[in-house]
């Protein structure tokens, strides 16, 4: 019998669904002996090897063509020629560059390919990963305020208290509905800390901001005494196009930028693209990079914004 399946998923809200979601087909379908890992962008540093000699999949997260199973979303998935070359869907691989978010993606070819069928809280949770991971919130006050089961655990991820943490979070998700993940002491004491974080970041943020210009935002949130808020140049400046910043993280300094899904231009530039001239990636409407340095990741993030104004410019 071949040996145990290690899931590698990005660590937020989609990449978890999806590995939640995979694991239990991988499980009930095919007799899988299933685990876990979260991954990040600091491991594509020597992509070509992640892994060697384990059996492996990756959800929400760049194409690698060992991989038993592969899952994505990302326009900016293929991190060579080659292996972009290497893609072919299969049983065992699907991409879709159109899908606001991976599950929708696993659950689709679970059903077409070996007959799963889709449990409501599965339904829900790709629901919940399409609304989140593409922004498609009503509203900035529901994308900050909302207490849904799946937006508390989101805002989770913002305050987790070890490494391993979505790791847990990922398996119950592989067999619980996401009201009874919330209801969890530890999510719940997350979930008081990550809104105190979320109100002290919304009254910090007007002071990171280092200038607003033809509707794009350039701001430094890397100070560890600043708390990061993803929507908070949205909520103070709701008439920008575009906000780019620097933000600390467990991995280092990130670039993130992104367009203000409550206003966005009339044409939009390609954001993932922009931050593959750097190493990074993402969507067409919001990606990011880790560049190492504090230093660097200033310096990148005034030529994002930079390059954003003047294509911006040039649409």
């Amino acid at each position: 019998m071949a040996g145990p399946i290690t899931i590698h998923y990005h660590r937020d809200f989609d990449g978890m669904v999806s590995a939640g979601v995979l694991a239990n087909i991988l499980r009930e379908v095919h007799g899988e002996r299933v685990q876990w890992r979260s991954v990040n962008y600091d491991q594509r540093r020597d992509w070509a090897n992640f892994q060697r000699g384990l059996r492996f999949a990756i959800v929400d997260f760049h194409f690698h063509p060992e991989a038993a199973y592969w899952f994505d979303h990302h326009p900016t998935t293929f991190l060579t020629p080659e292996d972009e070359a290497k893609f072919v869907p299969s049983e065992k691989w699907a991409f879709d560059p159109e899908s606001p978010s991976c599950p929708p993606i696993i659950l689709a070819h679970a059903e077409k390919h070996w007959g799963f069928k889709t449990p409501e809280r599965f339904k829900e949770m790709a629901y919940w990963s399409n609304v989140i991971d593409a922004a498609k919130f009503e509203s900035v006050d529901e994308a900050l305020f909302g207490d849904d089961p799946a937006l508390r655990i989101s805002r989770c991820m913002t305050v987790a208290p070890s490494v391993d943490w979505p790791d847990r979070i990922v398996g119950d998700m592989v067999d619980l509905r996401l009201e009874d993940i919330a209801m969890r002491p530890d999510v719940e004491k997350a979930w008081q800390r990550a809104v105190r974080n979320r109100d002290k970041a919304l009254d910090d943020f007007p002071s990171t901001v280092q200038w607003v210009e033809d509707r794009v935002m350039l701001y430094d949130a890397s100070s560890n005494k600043i708390r990061r808020e993803r929507f908070a140049p949205f909520f103070h400046h709701p008439n920008i196009h575009y906000a780019v910043g620097v933000i600390p993280t467990r991995s280092g300094f990130h670039v993130t930028a992104g367009v203000n899904p409550w206003n966005p231009p009339s044409k939009t530039v390609n954001i993932g693209e922009i931050m593959q001239t750097w190493g990074g990636g993402g969507h067409r409407a919001v990606g990011g990079v880790n560049p190492g340095s504090h230093t660097k990741a200033l310096e990148i993030s005034k030529l994002v914004a930079g390059m954003v104004r003047k294509e911006m410019a040039a649409l």
